[in-house]
Formats: structure tokens, sequence, C-alpha cells
């Protein structure tokens, strides 16, 4: 009976999380929820950029597109009792990352309603993704498309109490971009197509049974207005529809905002980021329709654009 109470201790509150990212029925995981400060603060759409070390938890082909390595950092904090946190590097052409879910001091109740141990729950997945664009291949033919592919495997680990689980799932993915072009006055830049296809195998196992993930094939689009908006959107073909755009006033300020709809309601995120000379602070807020938003916040280093004598001149316009 104990064990029946841990576990669902931790559905109750992965259910709880699970329906701000609106995800399937299926097997409950930290990769369920959607990652990053980024992209949630366009509203979770982001299956056809390629923009630094988050490019590896929505589309692994946008690697293939990175100018050199990235990382990033994030936490948030879900319902007052679970931490949400990532760390993710990546390269041109492939990344890593971990997602982890941690919850402590959950009370634990027996068969009769009495207290007992106090409990702890952790979902912890290790991503591992590349991309390749087919004009990188010397045998490949000159291709009258631009296009990129990836794939993703994904090792996760489940602790609830004593019971311990662990499986891999593996996903695909399909990035194709866009000459830039004019309509009338307007430009339009870095248009692209994303389109990934995650979970096409694989599955928790737990010493007395296992669950399958739930297949997902998710599709979006994005594309730049005038060189300072950015507009983007997903749709996943359970049903989820991601909308979102950023403005960029100056080169080095990014300020966001976006939408994402799901079972039960519609969720608004708002974020803004900061870029100093490679070092980027990003924040981003994300409603619930029922429970209270919650707040993310990042550190990510673009080392392709570090300048670290740009920096410390930076820093002391900041400084007394």
């Amino acid at each position: 009976m104990k064990r029946a109470h841990v576990l669902m201790m931790a559905a109750l509150l992965l259910a709880g999380l699970a329906s701000v990212a609106g995800i399937a029925e299926t097997a409950v995981s930290v990769i369920d929820i959607d990652p990053g400060v980024q992209v949630i603060g366009v509203g979770g759409a982001g299956t056809a950029l390629a923009s630094g070390a988050e490019t590896l938890y929505y589309n692994s082909a946008g690697l293939s597109a990175l100018p050199g390595i990235s990382f990033s950092s994030f936490y948030a904090s879900y319902l007052g009792s679970a931490s949400y946190t990532s760390l993710a590097l990546t390269f041109r052409n492939w990344g890593i990352g971990m997602l982890m879910l941690n919850a402590s001091d959950i009370a634990g109740y027996d068969a009769d309603g009495e207290t007992t141990d106090v409990l702890a729950y952790s979902n912890n997945a290790l991503l591992l993704g590349f991309g390749i664009d087919p004009r990188d291949l010397p045998f490949i033919p000159t291709l009258p498309i631009d296009f990129s592919l990836g794939a993703r495997i994904k090792y996760l680990s489940v602790t609830n109490g004593t019971v311990t689980g662990s499986g891999f799932a593996f996903d695909l993915a399909y990035r194709m971009t866009f000459s830039s072009i004019r309509i009338g006055p307007i430009g339009l830049s870095d248009m692209a197509l994303g389109v990934t296809a995650n979970n096409l195998f694989g599955g928790l196992n737990y010493d007395a049974h296992g669950e399958s993930m739930g297949m997902s094939l998710r599709i979006g689009g994005a594309v730049r207005v005038l060189d300072v908006v950015l507009l983007t959107s997903d749709l996943d073909l359970s049903g989820r529809f991601h909308l979102g755009v950023a403005y960029s006033p100056i080169q080095t300020l990014v300020l966001r905002a976006g939408m994402m709809t799901q079972p039960g309601g519609t969720s608004i995120t708002l974020g803004m980021g900061l870029n100093i000379q490679g070092f980027i602070l990003d924040y981003a807020y994300i409603t619930h329709p029922t429970l209270s938003g919650t707040h993310r916040v990042s550190l990510s280093i673009d080392f392709s654009g570090l300048d670290l004598s740009g920096f410390g001149r930076s820093l002391r316009r900041f400084l007394p």
C-alpha cells in the first residue's frame, strides 16, 4: 500500500506539471514538459527555430545550423514542491543535455490515512542529439532545397520513493529553410519549416511493469519580419497549438510573448532576453488556467559570439 501511495503522489505531481504542457495521456516523464526559457517565452513554438543550445530540445535537425558552441542552463519551481532544471551543451551538428525534475518532502500515507516516511520523487532525462545538412557531405550532389535531418536518443530514469524505473526513447527531426524574399517594402528572412516525430519507440520499465511513451508529430514554421520581429508557431497533431512573437528593438535585447493551448485551457507566456557579448540572460513567465504561474530563468553562453573584452566594457557601464 505504501508503494501505491508513492506512485499516486508522483502521478498527481506530474499531472499538475503536465497540464502546463498539455501532454498526451500516456506514460508521463520530464521530457513531456516543454523545456528551456527562450522558446517558452514565445509560447513553446520552437520546432522551426535553430538558435543556441535550446535547439537540442525542440528540433535536433537544427543543430546543423548552429555556428559554434553554446551552453545553456535554466531553473524553474513548480507548484512550490518540485524543481525543474536543465543543462545543455551544443556544438555544430550535435549536442548533449540533461533535464532534471525533483521533488522532496512529500508526505506518505498508509491505507488508514496515517503518515509514514517522507518520500521523494525524481525524474531525469539524458538527451543526445545530432543534425546533419546534406550540403556538408562531399558525396551528396547539390540539391534544389536546403534542409537538414536530425535524430535524438533519450535515456530516462525515474525514482518514486523506493520504486525505480528507466528506459529509452528515440526521435527523428527535419528542418527546411527558404531564401529571403520581399513583399513590397516588407522583407522576410530566416523562413523555416520544422517537423519532429517524437517517441517513435521506447518506454519506461519498472520491476513489475512497463509503460509505453506516446508517439507525437509536431510541425512548426517561423519567419523574421524586417529583421526585428520573429513570428513562430507549432502544431502538435495531438491538438496542442503554440504561437509566439519576439521583438528585438536593439541587438542586445529581445522581448517575447506567446500562447499555448492545452486540454485544460490556454496559457500565456511572456519573456525577455539580454545578450551582453555572448553572455545571455533569459526570463520567462507562464500562466496556468487554474494554478499559479511559473517563473523560469536561464543563463546561456554563446561561445561563437563571445567577446570577453567587450563584456568587460559593457559591465563597467553598469557599475558605479
